[in-house]
């Protein structure tokens, strides 16, 4: 192992504990205070660490520009893929993964049920926030002002004699969904479908996905989609892990 790169790497990981000085940056490396110097500077220049007007040092605004390049590198549809597939094959509904995307929720996976029922979804299909499961899980990622601005600019046309139709009753359902961690979707889009659906987190807590298991009223009613909250839950807890971010709530 490289001598200076564990020494750098040992320093940016300490940073991230909050600024530390020149002296506490050579005791922790056990080294001189000009050897934790040339490291330093060597981090600063590259923009890595940054020394604040107190003369301590703090992580870099480039690394934080590395580490949302390699978020970004990562396809959540891609790492949720093999959960979703578990999850479909032991439950037998069709499950979805969705994505917040210009005031809609956007389909990009979707497994079919294993019954000869079949729903009109389909990926890259968009659908209204407020008036399915994985909508308002998307909703309830976004931050309160966020939130309520977006809904009360939204249509709210009735699907079904089940979909809300106001802004007050739309915020008041998000908000049970964000303290609770899932929805569900009571045949307010399609009058024959009910669903229930939970987060998927990234790496800073944020919402990014939504996945979903979905059935035809006459295949199961909705206390039997309920009933699969846990798998589904373990389901987006696995998948929010793998991508690096943290458990549903």
């Amino acid at each position: 192992m490289s001598q200076s790169v564990d020494r750098a790497l040992t320093v940016l990981a300490s940073l991230a504990d909050g600024p530390v000085s020149l002296e506490q940056a050579a005791a922790l490396l056990g080294v001189h205070k000009s050897t934790a110097l040339r490291l330093l500077r060597t981090l600063e220049q590259h923009g890595f660490v940054h020394r604040q007007a107190d003369y301590r040092y703090r992580l870099g605004g480039r690394l934080f520009s590395l580490a949302q390049l390699a978020l970004e590198s990562i396809d959540v549809r891609g790492v949720a893929a093999p959960h979703l597939a578990a999850l479909n094959d032991a439950c037998g509904h069709t499950v979805h993964l969705a994505v917040y995307e210009d005031g809609e929720a956007t389909y990009v996976d979707k497994l079919e049920s294993r019954y000869p029922v079949r729903m009109y979804s389909r990926i890259g299909k968009r659908a209204p926030l407020g008036a399915t499961a994985v909508g308002k899980v998307l909703l309830a990622g976004l931050s309160a002002p966020h939130r309520a601005e977006l809904v009360r600019r939204l249509e709210l046309p009735g699907y079904t004699p089940r979909t809300l139709r106001t802004p007050e009753a739309l915020l008041a359902e998000v908000e049970s969904v964000r303290e609770q961690g899932w929805a569900m979707d009571r045949g307010e889009y399609e009058e024959s479908v009910n669903c229930v659906a939970v987060p998927i987190h990234g790496i800073d807590g944020r919402v990014i996905a939504a996945c979903s298991i979905s059935t035809a009223t006459v295949v199961a009613p909705l206390s039997a989609l309920r009933r699969l909250l846990p798998d589904l839950r373990a389901t987006a807890e696995a998948i929010s892990r793998e991508y690096g971010g943290g458990a549903t709530a």
